[in-house]
């Protein structure tokens, strides 16, 4: 059945419908929006950037899917307003963006630009220089042995610290009880580039501790701030650029009014891009595996690239005939609810570091190969860290440099690889012979 699946998707390249533009930027604006006069310098920004193709609409923001069609940007760009990026609007566009071709994945890379002001959004908009993620702060474990440098606070076990060096390795030491001052700190002095919450949480608040009693992050008018467990407050202030992963929090994308945290962590906290639920999770698929493809393959991924590696796995998964029922409700609540803000292009990569495998795509001529080499012996394939819901077991994911189509695949099969018009997955093997090659070439047309 898989191996039937390369031959759909190969020939839905071909299909009449499928159409390719040497402009691989669109920005999708509402025409209401692009009117404002404060509004319009965030397009006319990332036009500046990116030289890109402006698509206005009224109404339903599916109404552009002939224009986005005709085009097939590599990357699309929604700006909108804090009142126009609602969940729903996010669900919309993740529907939206599956449409551009006859396949059931994501055809273009996307996100939602917005901010608490326009001011904001500008300043998001115009932010050009690429982040390479060093120092890494969490409020929930994380693979301290993948990153530069980093540390966590356990949000399930009280005074658990976990600190890792530039250099060193990663100890554990004593935290304090309420770690809500501790993490205005380390967002205004210790200056993470990349920041991860889980754990409780609404549109307006974090709570910082899931097992036990710790205190609030809150947001209110765009500004973030702490409340501990004496009700003392910590006013929050970061400036430097970063991107933010609240893999397991409920709530935190949904933008539901000017009080929402997703706006006060780009305008008070400069977040220049992240993902978040839009609604309360349970399932988690969406949200955790980003660490998978992101942290835990680091170098490898911009974050752009991770959450729609995740996504593809997702829809990969939701599609399997031997995925259980109940995984598959779950999948199909995760697709459509996690949102990703800023500007899909920009880079925000972590600094190489530890791999468990090696991953190459080479191109000669028209014929392409994928590669994956195990680093760790019979190992390699494991799961990296468990912390979480839904964690391990992503498929491998290499994006083409260019758009493709009429596929035929030369070596490989065993390995049930589904081939698109601008990525390859690979089925993650249970288990790893680390004498075996894991090897897949295929041969297809290169659309310029």
């Amino acid at each position: 059945m898989k191996n039937k699946l390369i031959l759909i998707l190969a020939v839905a390249l071909t299909s009449s419908n499928f159409c390719f533009a040497a402009n691989d930027y669109a920005v999708v604006v509402s025409k209401a929006t692009h009117a404002d006069k404060n509004w319009k310098p965030v397009v006319t920004a990332l036009v500046k950037k990116h030289g890109a193709k402006v698509i206005e609409f009224e109404g339903d923001v599916t109404g552009v899917l002939g224009k986005l069609r005709r085009q097939f940007p590599r990357y699309t760009c929604f700006v909108a307003t804090p009142k126009e990026a609602t969940g729903e609007f996010v669900a919309r566009v993740h529907q939206l963006t599956r449409q551009l071709d006859d396949d059931p994945y994501t055809d273009t890379f996307w996100g939602v630009l917005t901010g608490y002001s326009a001011a904001n959004a500008l300043a998001i908009a115009k932010h050009a220089k690429p982040l390479t993620v060093r120092k890494v702060a969490s409020g929930t474990e994380i693979a301290l042995e993948c990153v530069t440098e980093g540390l966590w606070y356990d949000e399930l076990v009280k005074n658990k610290f976990v600190r890792k060096k530039a250099g060193g390795k990663a100890e554990q030491l004593r935290g304090p009880d309420d770690t809500t001052e501790a993490f205005a700190k380390v967002l205004a002095d210790y200056e993470p580039d990349l920041f991860i919450t889980s754990g409780h949480a609404t549109e307006g608040g974090w709570q910082i501790g899931f097992r036990y009693r710790n205190g609030f992050l809150k947001s209110k008018n765009g500004q973030m701030f702490g409340v501990d467990t004496q009700s003392k407050r910590f006013e929050i202030k970061s400036t430097n650029p970063k991107v933010y992963l609240p893999i397991g929090n409920c709530l935190m994308g949904n933008i539901n009014g000017p009080d929402a945290m997703a706006l006060a962590w780009m305008n008070d906290v400069s977040v220049m891009q992240m993902i978040g639920y839009t609604k309360p999770t349970w399932f988690g698929y969406q949200g955790w595996g980003v660490l998978d493809y992101y942290v835990e393959q680091p170098g490898r991924y911009t974050l752009t690239e991770a959450f729609f590696a995740n996504n593809h796995a997702l829809i990969h998964r939701l599609g399997d005939s031997s995925t259980p029922a109940r995984d598959k409700q779950g999948l199909q609540f995760d697709r459509d609810v996690v949102a990703f803000y800023g500007d899909p292009k920009w880079v925000a990569k972590l600094a190489p570091g530890k791999l468990a495998y090696g991953q190459t795509l080479t191109r000669e001529g028209n014929t392409f190969t994928l590669e994956i080499k195990p680093n760790l012996g019979a190992n390699s394939f494991d799961t990296v860290n468990n912390n979480g819901s839904q964690r391990g077991g992503r498929p491998f994911v290499a994006f083409l440099p260019q758009r493709i189509t009429q596929v035929e695949l030369l070596e490989g099969g065993d390995l049930s690889p589904v081939i698109t018009d601008d990525f390859i997955l690979v089925p993650r093997p249970a288990k790893c012979d680390p004498k075996h090659t894991y090897r897949v070439k295929f041969r297809a047309k290169i659309l310029k």
